[in-house]
C-alpha cells in the first residue's frame, strides 16, 4: 500500500535505539490518504520521537469506511511492503506480474529493491479490515532482486489462552517462511477472554505492541484499541492479560499485534513511499517515477489499470534532511 498523503514530510530513522526496557506509549493520528473523498487510516509509525522497531518503519491500520482503501499502482524503493488483513479481501497486482487474492491469515511480502510498483483493491468493502506494514531493507540488501511473496500457511503457536500467528521472523520456535534480509518479528496474538499468560521475548530485539480488538494489559499497562505500546531492549518474556471480551475477534479473542527486531543500526531518509538514505536518492527515485520512460525501466509496469497511477506528489522546497530519533 502507498503513503497517499499531499505533502509528505521526510521522516528519518537513526541509528540511536533503546537499550533497556521501557513502556512509552505512542498515540494513533489518522491520515487521510489525499483526495476529496479519501479513506483514512490511522498511523502509529512512524512517529516523531519514534521512527523505527528494529527495521518495521511504517504501520497503518485500516478500517471500514465511506471510501474503501483501493489504491492505484505507486512506487516503492528500499522497503518490504507487508499487508495482513483482519477481515475481506484485497487483490494485490504489482510490476512483477503477480496477481494474488489475499483473505485474512494469510500474508502478502513484497521487496522492492531499487524499484517496484504495486497497487492493492479491496474486494469486498464491507468489514474490510487490515494493517499495512513496511520493513526497511538493511544496507547490503538495499538493491536485492525485487520479489512478491504470498504465504497461505503460516504457524501457529497454540497454547492455553493463547493463540501467537508469526507471519514475519521467528518467535518461540515459529518460523514464518517469507523472505526476511533482518532479524526481525511480526506476529498477531490472540487471547482468550480472561487470560493471564507470559510469553518470551528475544533480550537483543526491541518490541512494540497494538492492540487490535479488545482490551488487555501489557506489561502491566492497560493498553486500548489505538496506541503502539513500545516496549524497548532487555525483555526476556512480555505478561499478557486479556481485561474483557471484545465484540470482534475469532471466538471472543482479544487481539494485538506484536512487532520487533534487532535495533536497526543505519540512519534512514524516508519521503513519500522511499526508504533511502539521502536527499539525492530520493529526488532520484521521485524523477524516474514522473518520467514515463524511466518509469517503466525501473518501476516496471502494474497491468489491470491502464495508464492509472499515483502521481508523485510534490517536494518540499528545502533539503530532505535527517530528524533525530529522540527516545
Amino acid at each position: 500500500m502507498t503513503d497517499l498523503e499531499a505533502r509528505p514530510a521526510e521522516q528519518s530513522c537513526p541509528a540511536d535505539a533503546a537499550n533497556a526496557p521501557v513502556l512509552e506509549r505512542y498515540e494513533a493520528r489518522d491520515v487521510p490518504l489525499g483526495g476529496v473523498r479519501s479513506a483514512v487510516v490511522s498511523r502509529t509509525l512512524p512517529h516523531r520521537a519514534l521512527s523505527t522497531v528494529g527495521a518495521w518503519c511504517f504501520l497503518d491500520a485500516f478500517v471500514p469506511g465511506e471510501t474503501p482503501m483501493n489504491v492505484l499502482p505507486h512506487p516503492h524503493i528500499g522497503l518490504q511492503t507487508v499487508t495482513w488483513p483482519l477481515s475481506g479481501q484485497m487483490l494485490h497486482r504489482d510490476s512483477l506480474g503477480s496477481e494474488q487474492l489475499l483473505r485474512a491469515g494469510e500474508l502478502n511480502l513484497m521487496t522492492s529493491g531499487d524499484g517496484v510498483a504495486h497497487s492493492e483493491f479491496m474486494v469486498d468493502d464491507v468489514g474490510a479490515r487490515g494493517l499495512q506494514l513496511w520493513v526497511a531493507l538493511p544496507e547490503e540488501a538495499r538493491r536485492v532482486p525485487r520479489a512478491f511473496e504470498h504465504v497461505a500457511d503460516l504457524p501457529v503457536l497454540e497454547r492455553p489462552g493463547i493463540r501467537v500467528t508469526v507471519f514475519l521472523g521467528e518467535h518461540d520456535g515459529g518460523a514464518s517462511p517469507a523472505t526476511v534480509h533482518s532479524p526481525i518479528l511480526g506476529a498477531q496474538i490472540e487471547l482468550d477472554a480472561g487470560a493471564d499468560v507470559e510469553i518470551p521475548l528475544r533480550a537483543d530485539f526491541e518490541h512494540a505492541v497494538q492492540l487490535i480488538d479488545g482490551a488487555a494489559r501489557v506489561a502491566g499497562e492497560d493498553l486500548g484499541e489505538g496506541p503502539l505500546l513500545y516496549l524497548g531492549t532487555g525483555r526476556t518474556s512480555l505478561r499478557l492479560e486479556a481485561l474483557q471480551a471484545p465484540t470482534t475477534g475469532r471466538h471472543g479473542a482479544t487481539r494485538l499485534l506484536l512487532i520487533g527486531g534487532e535495533p536497526l543500526r543505519e540512519d534512514l531518509l524516508m519521503w513519500w513511499n522511499f526508504v533511502g538514505r539521502t536527499h539525492e536518492e530520493v529526488v532520484a527515485a521521485r524523477a524516474d517515477w514522473s518520467d514515463r520512460e524511466r518509469r517503466e525501466e525501473r518501476f516496471g509496469h502494474v497491468v489491470g489499470h491502464g495508464e492509472e497511477l499515483i502521481p508523485a506528489p510534490p517536494l518540499p522546497n528545502v533539503r530532505l534532511t535527517p530528524r533525530r530519533r529522540h527516545r
